[in-house]
């Protein structure tokens, strides 16, 4: 990178910095902070969630699946086929009782259904298991990220964890939000202008694809099932499981669900996921389309395709932007990269502090009720400061670690994502369930899923989700009936879902309607897609 290059990123990161400054001036209380005093508008929460998903690992990693890894391709799409399906889930069974209840984290929701233990249990399990995959992933941004900018991993951790850290603190969610909206319009100005660059670079008339290059365009796996053929990539898990893993990660993970709480209405919050519903697709679509793009660009440049012989495939885009992508726009590039970074970790810091307040220290340590609402905004600050080093000191620590471990962090939390979303949707649908029940269903849900990574290797991780789901429900049923047997009573009548919320508006059925369109879209567009490709090979 040139002087241009470092100037761009550099201005970039400053930006950021002052408008957190900027918004931090107007937080006097915790619903300011963690949730920008439900002030936000649905275009800025959606876009907001559209960037935490684009990580730095998916701009980097999706193409790299697309193009040099093996065993992948465009079948990296299906991932995407279960979330307007999912979307419409969380539309219509959990944000009308989180809007209703006006929590700041929803495990607060847990106490006021169940009781204080399933609060705290799912809780303290969201801390841990988010706390630990925020290091990892930074890590891993932190690896590729450092090809690009030439620095050592450490350098590269310790830059990244400090920025972040430093908005997210002094800022809060409305600075997550905005440099989440920013960090997007980048990245995806970036992604249109690297396939541009692509296409110019590509010899077409020396194209002849191998069989196996062909293989790659193959989108939609009917024939995979994740049952005992070791597959994850068919079509069956990615549809169900996906269906129940994005439910679970954007209704019931409190990273997520905490900006959907920053609007002042349901309403606003249900737009939010609708047009996330609808536009994630063509986001993730540009990125693999520059992966697609990759694959005749290597085919023809047997030069730069050599070096990945002995390198990770992961590092095909920083390699590619390193040696194609002309110096002033590189900058903005790696901006974007920064960003998408950062964007992994602010989000997860600010609702591990939120967590941590009204979860934690306001339940189990009574003076902290009667602070003033200045004082717990900074001891918010304060808790995601701690968040911030103990995510990049893991990071630090697990530097130069076997895959293996980092592996067992992603699997740990995993096997949690079903049981939880479990747990919510109990406490919602069912007016017998109570606490005991629910402990147990969890413990059922999280057990079975454990076996099934321990003994059943050959099943796909995807299929967890719905296993552990139906395992707690069924079994926190049961429980709850067969030792008490009576219905909830009426002080929890506003914690499950009544006949006001299933009586549907004309405009949120649009809003399903269009969701299952889109579903139905996007599955005939990548089988239509799929086969024009093929057939130009």
């Amino acid at each position: 990178m040139n002087p241009i290059d470092w100037l761009i990123v550099g201005s970039y990161i400053l930006a950021i910095i002052l408008i957190s400054v900027y918004v931090g001036r107007s937080q006097h209380s915790q619903e300011d902070y963690y949730l920008a005093g439900r002030s936000m508008a649905s275009w800025k929460i959606a876009l907001s969630v559209m960037a935490t998903q684009v990580s730095a690992i998916s701009l980097i990693g999706a193409p790299a699946f697309i193009a040099l890894k093996i065993g992948g391709g465009l079948v990296w799409l299906q991932y995407e086929l279960a979330i307007p399906l999912a979307m419409a889930l969380i539309m219509f069974i959990l944000l009308p009782i989180y809007h209703r209840c006006q929590v700041i984290s929803i495990y607060e929701y847990l106490e006021k259904r169940f009781g204080g233990k399933i609060r705290t249990l799912v809780s303290l399990t969201f801390l841990i298991s988010r706390g630990l995959g925020a290091g990892v992933m930074l890590l891993a941004t932190s690896i590729v990220l450092g090809v690009c900018l030439g620095w050592d991993i450490y350098t590269t951790i310790l830059l990244i964890g400090f920025i972040s850290i430093l908005y997210t603190t002094i800022g809060g969610i409305a600075a997550d939000i905005y440099s989440d909206i920013i960090q997007l319009i980048v990245l995806w100005g970036s992604s249109l202008a690297l396939i541009g660059i692509t296409v110019s670079l590509i010899q077409w008339d020396a194209i002849d694809l191998t069989v196996k290059e062909i293989e790659r365009l193959n989108i939609i796996n009917f024939h995979a099932t994740g049952f005992g053929d070791g597959q994850t990539f068919g079509f069956w898990p990615m549809l169900i499981g996906g269906l129940f893993l994005y439910f679970s990660y954007y209704g019931c993970d409190q990273s997520q669900t905490q900006r959907l709480l920053a609007t002042p209405t349901l309403k606003k919050a249900q737009w939010a996921l609708f047009l996330n519903g609808l536009f994630r697709f063509p986001l993730v679509l540009t990125y693999c389309a520059f992966g697609l793009l990759l694959i005749p660009f290597l085919h023809t440049n047997e030069s730069f395709a050599t070096m990945f012989k002995t390198l990770p495939p992961d590092y095909l885009v920083p390699y590619f932007l390193q040696s194609y992508v002309p110096q002033g726009f590189l900058g903005i590039v790696i901006a974007g990269i920064c960003a998408a970074s950062m964007s992994s970790l602010d989000s997860t810091l600010n609702s591990l502090s939120a967590s941590t307040w009204r979860d934690m220290l306001l339940k189990f340590y009574k003076p902290m009720a009667t602070v003033s609402h200045q004082r717990a905004v900074v001891l918010s600050r304060y808790l995601t400061v701690i968040w911030g080093v103990f995510c990049t000191g893991f990071a630090i620590l697990m530097v130069g670690g076997s895959e293996t471990v980092l592996e067992l962090v992603n699997k740990i939390g995993s096997a949690f994502y079903g049981p939880i979303a479990s747990i919510f949707v109990l406490g919602m649908t069912s007016r017998r369930s109570n606490e005991t029940g629910a402990i147990a269903g969890l413990i059922a849900g999280v057990g079975i899923n454990l076996s099934l990574w321990l003994f059943f290797e050959h099943v796909s991780w995807l299929w967890w989700n719905p296993i552990g789901f139906m395992a707690t429900y069924l079994s926190g049923f049961g429980i709850s009936f067969i030792l008490v047997g009576t219905k909830a009573s009426q002080k929890i009548e506003d914690s499950i879902l009544n006949k006001e919320d299933l009586r549907l508006g004309t405009w949120i059925k649009l809003l399903y309607v269009f969701l299952l369109a889109a579903f139905i879209a996007m599955i005939l567009f990548c089988v239509l897609m799929e086969n024009q490709l093929i057939r130009m090979t």
